[in-house]
């Protein structure tokens, strides 16, 4: 599948995000701030399915 720039840009960003949520998860494990940055990792990653999704619709080049 080819891609632009933009769709690896949109990637990496919240790629980049979601690593950071998970391991401040793992440092931070059995607190209630571990479990909310967990959580918010999931709900980032769903995020990121539906941006490149709609990135994906309305690009000519990776669509």
């Amino acid at each position: 599948m080819k891609t632009c720039e933009r769709f690896a840009r949109i990637k990496s960003g919240y790629e980049r995000d979601i690593t950071y949520l998970r391991n401040h998860s793992q440092r931070s494990a059995g607190t209630k701030a571990a479990k909310t940055s967990a959580t918010n990792a999931l709900d980032l990653k769903s995020r990121m399915a539906k941006a490149l999704g709609r990135h994906f619709d309305v690009c000519p080049i990776c669509g």
